[in-house]
């Protein structure tokens, strides 16, 4: 009898970009499900709602067309909701350095509350490795093109909420 392989990737992202929809496609080619869950982060300001981010996150799904992902969102410990969803894994995704150290501490959070839930980490691409979420906003506030760092069919839409 084998065991569906469920991965969790939360995300903070205010908005999600193209970094973040590629570990999001390249783990779900790799696991029989995943979960993208928009993730509250506390030392974070959100620019967008949980309806935004989570409408967001569902356009790159259905950009590359992916039947295993299921779109979520959670304001507690994401190891409590990877344990609600029977998932094995916790995915985050690395662009450098800084977010290594990041990414340890919190792996080793999530090790502490559940020794059975294994954290994963994707490099991402160097093409995107550059790309953030402020750095968006920060474009879109100044009015500069956003849309080779999100879906492009998202820009009108993040700029109008980063300027309203």
């Amino acid at each position: 009898m084998s065991t569906k392989r469920i991965i969790v990737y939360p995300i903070s992202a205010n908005p999600p970009t193209w970094g973040h929809a590629d570990i999001m496609m390249r783990a779900a080619n790799k696991f029989d499900h995943l979960y993208w869950v928009a993730a509250e982060n506390p030392e974070k300001k959100a620019y967008f709602t949980r309806e935004d981010r989570i409408f967001m996150m569902e356009k790159y799904v259905s950009y590359y067309k992916l039947k295993n992902v299921t779109v979520d969102e959670h304001s507690g410990t994401i190891i409590r909701y990877a344990e609600e969803h029977q998932a094995q894994f916790l995915l985050r995704g690395l662009r450098n350095t800084t977010d290594f150290q990041m990414e340890l501490e919190l792996a080793a959070g999530n090790r502490g509350i559940n020794k059975d839930i294994e954290t994963i980490c994707f490099f991402s691409k160097p093409h995107f490795a550059t790309i953030s979420s402020s750095l968006v906003r920060q474009l879109a506030m100044l009015g500069e093109g956003i849309d080779q760092y999100v879906l492009p069919s998202l820009t009108d839409f993040i700029s109008e909420k980063i300027n309203s």
